[in-house]
């Protein structure tokens, strides 16, 4: 490999380094200005985001025409993207057009590193291995995103599973004590922001929606279609259920609290009874074959070195 090459393959490594880089830090909410924004309430005012922002309208405007090729036709699609991102925490309007700029320019580029790649290596495959290659890497830089979207949607709905049990204990001690729903959301949002800052934060914008003058049962479906989980809109259903029918609220925290941790411990125990399937297949491809050769190793050895030549020689 000459000097050229090696610097060249540097170059590209870099390159896909600080793409990767570069779509993770995206997609992922920075937690040191989040938690410097927690300990410091006058941080959290709309200059904390003001960076990030004007990164991704900068990334939007860059990449609108292009875009356009990964795009969906359909307005439904789009809505469901917005949706999808709601889930995931994302909520600044430049970022639906920056996830398709990006994910065009993944779909065009990762081919032609690839092809870079491998005329610079000069191991150039053959046609049909070359077309298998660069549709490989097209398919990679179309589909990453939406595993990377998915993944934190993912993350952020567990999250919120997880915490939910707690936050209606809390707002059922709170109602119990005197405070009306807009109040105990209002004091629930507060306590977890340490705990569960995705929780508190829509907790919180329920409570602005309330004190903005929206209706109550409006802004708790909101809460639901925006967190995307189910026990959310369960938690919805009883609530304005309650409220209909003139019935504890209080009671039916507790008892829709226990049934979601009971839930909860469920999961858990479904996701402990997976391991020993999940372990198999790293068990039987990598754990055993390495077992077996320290095991038979030496009696192999020995068995070629002693035996067969006895064997050979009383032949």
């Amino acid at each position: 490999m000459s000097v050229m090459q090696f610097f060249f393959l540097a170059a590209v490594f870099l390159l896909v380094v600080a793409s990767v880089l570069g779509g993770a830090a995206l997609l992922r909410p920075d937690l040191v200005q989040r938690r410097l924004r927690q300990l410091d309430p006058s941080q959290s005012g709309p200059t904390a985001s003001q960076p990030a922002a004007g990164w991704l309208q900068w990334l939007a405007d860059k990449t609108h025409s292009i875009g356009r090729l990964a795009a969906p036709k359909e307005e439904g699609d789009r809505s469901a993207l917005k949706l999808r991102f709601m889930h995931a925490g994302l909520r600044h309007p430049a970022l639906v057009p920056a996830y398709f700029g990006v994910k065009a320019l993944l779909t065009l580029a990762l081919p032609l590193l690839g092809y870079a790649a491998a005329v610079a290596l000069e191991r150039l495959p053959e046609a049909d291995r070359l077309l298998l290659m660069l549709l490989a890497c097209a398919a990679i830089g179309y589909y990453a995103p939406n595993l990377v979207l998915a993944q934190r949607v993912r993350l952020r709905q567990r999250e919120i599973f997880e915490a939910f049990p707690d936050a209606l204990d809390l707002m059922t001690v709170c109602m119990e004590a005197g405070l009306g729903t807009e109040s105990a959301l209002a004091r629930v949002a507060d306590d977890l922001a340490l705990k569960s800052p995705p929780l508190g934060d829509e907790l919180r914008l329920v409570s602005l929606e309330l004190r903005a003058g929206a209706d109550r049962e409006h802004a708790l479906r909101n809460l639901a279609i925006r967190t995307g989980v189910d026990e959310v809109g369960g938690f919805v259903t009883m609530l304005s259920q309650a409220e209909r029918f003139g019935t504890s609220i209080a009671a039916s925290l507790r008892v829709q609290s226990d049934m979601l941790r009971t839930r909860r411990r469920q999961r858990a125990e479904e996701a402990a009874a997976k391991v020993g399937l999940k372990l198999l297949f790293p068990l039987v491809f990598c754990i055993f074959p390495a077992l077996l050769v320290v095991l038979l190793g030496p009696a192999m050895v020995h068995v070629y070195r002693v035996l067969l030549p006895t064997m050979a020689t009383g032949g």
